[in-house]
């Protein structure tokens, strides 16, 4: 029995070793097809045969998607053309995949390039410390990073000055409708006070007017019409007749006061 089940053993474990011999060929393949296909693609950009580099490439990382040198070149490929956007891509591809330093430190100096080409130099910044953590004694990105930090800083002063004159835009445009408001209010006052002021007449320049006539009729009304008296002569002839009447009356009392008999003597 227990012969039969060390014969398993040795048995399992032959076949799980073969197994892996035949995954590690099968890797190698993998990875041998995949680097011609990057040879390939080097010999077509050496040519300046970008578009059919960038075929290699592809078939590279279709057959191997962890390929680090297929992933890499064919992003110098689209720096090299101009396409940023897609350099970058395959530059991040490659940093994410790469196991050594050294391949890590190479793909952070290629997106620290890329990012200054796109005016990202805060971003740049970033790669190119990524790069020295993997390869310190690098001084062509130390020097990349010198210029990014300047770049960076100038930026920065630019944002803060275009925020100062967006502010004062601001301000000004404030001010601007704060002194339209408050023209508005002064002509809103001005016209109460007109108005106020025209209340105080009495009455509007039109009924004014009306008066005026008015009086003017009443004044022509009460001036006595030729062959007419007019109310105050009337008044004044009355007066005088009255006084004239009683002027009459005093003189005839006085002649009858002169016929009576005066009595010196008492009337016991």
């Amino acid at each position: 029995m227990r012969t039969l089940l060390s014969i398993l053993l040795l048995t399992t474990a032959f076949v799980s070793f073969a197994q892996d011999k035949d995954r590690e060929a099968e890797a190698l393949l993998i990875q041998k097809k995949a680097n011609n296909f990057v040879h390939q693609g080097n010999e077509m950009v050496s040519e300046d045969n970008f578009i059919a580099a960038e075929k290699e490439y592809r078939k590279a990382i279709s057959e191997q998607p962890t390929n680090i040198a297929g992933t890499y070149n064919l992003g110098n490929s689209y720096y090299k053309k101009g396409n940023y956007d897609e350099a970058l891509f395959r530059q991040q591809q490659a940093a994410k995949n790469a196991t050594e330093k050294s391949d890590k430190h190479k793909a952070f100096h290629n997106i620290g390039n890329i990012l200054m080409k796109n005016k990202q130099c805060k971003e740049a910044v970033e790669a190119y410390k990524n790069a020295l953590r993997n390869d310190p004694t690098d001084e062509e990105t130390r020097y990349n990073l010198a210029l990014a930090k300047d770049c960076a800083a100038q930026q920065q002063d630019q944002n803060k000055d275009q925020d100062k004159d967006k502010q004062d835009e601001n301000k000004d445009e404030q001010d601007k409708k704060d002194q339209e408001n408050k023209d508005q209010d002064n002509k809103g006052d001005q016209d109460k006070k007109e108005g106020d002021d025209q209340k105080d007449k009495g009455q509007p320049k039109e009924d004014q007017q009306n008066k005026d006539k008015g009086d003017e009729k009443k004044e022509q009304q009460q001036q006595p019409q030729p062959g007419q008296l007019s109310p105050q002569q009337i008044k004044n002839l009355l007066e005088a007749m009255n006084n004239q009447e009683q002027k009459t009356q005093e003189k005839i009392n006085a002649e009858k006061q002169k016929g009576v008999k005066v009595r010196t003597d008492k009337d016991w």
